[in-house]
């Protein structure tokens, strides 16, 4: 396979662009060295969808390495194709002269395992079967998915990373990876994270399970050659949506407002027919507040890009997180890092509020490692960190100069 330590791309969009990015895949663990998982079972072989942007320097020790959220994946700056209408993830943050510079940094993104969008996960072929997975690819961590990132820096041979940056989901990546390889990184930025779940966190994702699993078509997973569980995986993410913003955005962006232009009369069933739903009776129930359809609309758009099962894997395996398991406590997991750590807070996030974020940085301080701690002033909620805010980048820029000087 060839190995792209260069991204390669034309001139796009903008000056600011990385342009057109290749998404790349990392092959390992064939029979019989399948990689074996945290909980003892085994999975190969594995497949690791990533994109590169910037250029590996000569020492190899620019890199910094993205974990993506839940419902993210490795295509995070830059376009696939000149049809594409929107740009990676973390396009406003990764490109020329962006916080992760790509005229100075080598980034790396990679989709977790579990993934769907070109990870091995539970859409993939089963090569016992030659089937999909569905419910027999096995349960995997939040460690499992730092391991397979690890083989891939093996195989691109990359010894040391500049700095790892999450947030959400991937800050508790990046948290594992700084207990679980505490000497290749040179700074962390934990972003909107917690170091495990609370009981109301994991209430709103286990309601997004259960309406994935109660849906008809689910079918026990498998329902890869039939009608998917499009209504369950969409009601999944309209919940998980509403935990992603603050109250005040959704308030001033809807209020109370009606949403006029509703068609009362239909709506787009799990098959793509046309479906009466206007039931007899004076009870009309399709006439939706403004900000009951824009969350319709978040699922809909939701069910064309990911897959169900792979939300049920993915929100397990961060309900088991908490990166103190094995350890005494949060401080003793956190005794051997090595990293300058930069934590970040969003003022209204109530999905990881700041009193998660102060628990990491209590116990990093405890252990005399050197941690910057920011509650960012925002009004967007949990999803601030993937809003464009000039602010933002100059507290990205300022920590990774620090690393740099």
């Amino acid at each position: 396979m060839e190995i792209i330590k260069e991204s390669k791309f034309d001139n796009f969009d903008s000056e600011k662009s990385v342009g057109i990015v290749k998404t790349q895949y990392f092959n390992f663990g064939g029979p019989p060295d399948e990689m074996m998982l945290e909980n003892g079972a085994k999975l190969g072989p594995v497949t690791l969808a990533y994109e590169t942007y910037g250029t590996l320097n000569q020492d190899k020790d620019n890199t910094i390495l993205v974990f993506h959220a839940l419902s993210g994946d490795a295509h995070a700056a830059g376009f696939s194709d000149k049809s594409d209408k929107k740009p990676g993830w973390w396009d406003s943050m990764i490109g020329p002269d962006k916080p992760f510079d790509t005229k100075k940094y080598f980034v790396l993104c990679a989709n977790v395992i579990g993934g769907c969008k070109g990870s091995t996960g539970p859409s993939s072929i089963n090569p016992a079967t030659r089937r999909q997975y569905g419910l027999d690819f096995p349960l995997m961590s939040v460690k499992d998915m730092v391991d397979t990132q690890k083989k891939l820096l093996e195989y691109l041979e990359i010894e040391k990373l500049f700095c790892i940056v999450g947030g959400s989901m991937g800050g508790m990546l990046a948290l594992q990876w700084i207990v679980s390889y505490p000497d290749i990184s040179k700074g962390a930025m934990l972003i909107a994270t917690a170091p495990s779940h609370s009981a109301q966190e994991i209430a709103f994702n286990s309601i997004g399970r259960y309406a994935i699993i109660s849906d008809l078509n689910w079918n026990c997973g498998d329902y890869y050659n039939g009608n998917r569980p499009e209504t369950g995986l969409s009601i999944a993410r309209m919940i998980g949506h509403v935990t992603y913003i603050s109250e005040g955005a959704i308030h001033k962006k809807f209020g109370r407002n009606i949403n006029e232009e509703h068609n009362a009369d239909a709506h787009e069933s799990n098959n793509g027919e046309n479906k009466n739903i206007k039931c007899p009776g004076p009870a009309d129930f399709t006439n939706e507040f403004e900000v009951g359809s824009y969350l319709k609309y978040q699922g809909e758009s939701f069910i064309k890009r990911f897959d169900a099962n792979s939300y049920l894997y993915i929100t397990k395996a961060i309900d088991d997180f908490d990166v103190s398991s094995g350890y005494a406590n949060l401080a003793d997991a956190l005794s051997r890092v090595k990293a300058k750590c930069f934590v970040i807070s969003f003022s209204t996030d109530w999905l990881y509020p700041a009193e998660q974020a102060l628990k990491i940085v209590k116990a990093l301080k405890i252990n005399g490692i050197e941690t910057t701690y920011t509650n960012f002033e925002s009004p967007f909620g949990h999803d601030a960190f993937l809003i464009d805010d000039e602010r933002l980048k100059k507290i990205f820029t300022g920590f990774l100069n620090s690393l740099w000087q």
